[in-house]
């Protein structure tokens, strides 16, 4: 039994352990304060390594978006995902689609992909995605998918060419036509 002379509780050897574990872990994953007695060189230095591995986790899972990014795809993810604990690579990808298409800086190919997964499962951001059984449409950027019966299809708009001179229509690239005479 542990206790003090009168009666109350000490904190346990392993309390104090659990605690500074924690204040471990979130200095690496969450961007919390580094802990006492930890050089803050070579723990920079794992924090990095982990948010390396994090990107190449999600970047497995959502091919097109981290090949939409190109060379911008690590320090994308890095920032993002810098004050964010994980929830797991699927959901991690997903937020991160989520908020890039908010800030419409969303690439083309990574908003098919966040289309289909839309269509094809139900993520509300907080639980775990769960496959839908009803159809559905998910839409993202100009790309709209589809699920009946379990199969998704992608929809792509078709590029609609101008037939009359200067009417402004936008063609496939968002871009207006103008045609002279």
């Amino acid at each position: 039994m542990t206790g003090t002379p009168d009666g109350g509780s000490a904190p346990t050897p392993r309390a104090g352990l659990a605690e500074r574990q924690a204040e471990l872990v979130a200095a690496l994953v969450a961007g919390g304060e580094p802990p006492a007695g930890f050089a803050p060189g070579p723990l920079a230095a794992t924090r990095a390594a982990l948010l390396r591995k994090r990107a190449g986790e999600v970047a497995r899972h959502w091919p097109l978006l981290a090949a939409g990014l190109g060379a911008r795809w690590s320090t994308t993810f890095a920032d993002w995902a810098a004050r964010r604990p994980t929830a797991g690579s699927l959901r991690d990808g997903w937020d991160l689609a989520r908020a890039l298409h908010e800030q419409q800086a969303l690439p083309p190919a990574a908003a098919e992909e966040l289309a289909v997964r839309e269509a094809r499962l139900r993520y509300d951001g907080v639980r775990a995605p769960r496959a839908r059984r009803a159809p559905a449409v998910g839409r993202a950027g100009g790309a709209v998918a589809v699920q009946i019966a379990g199969r998704v299809r992608l929809l792509r708009p078709a590029p609609r060419v101008s037939t009359r001179a200067g009417d402004g229509v936008p063609d496939a690239a968002g871009s207006e036509l103008w045609i002279s005479d």
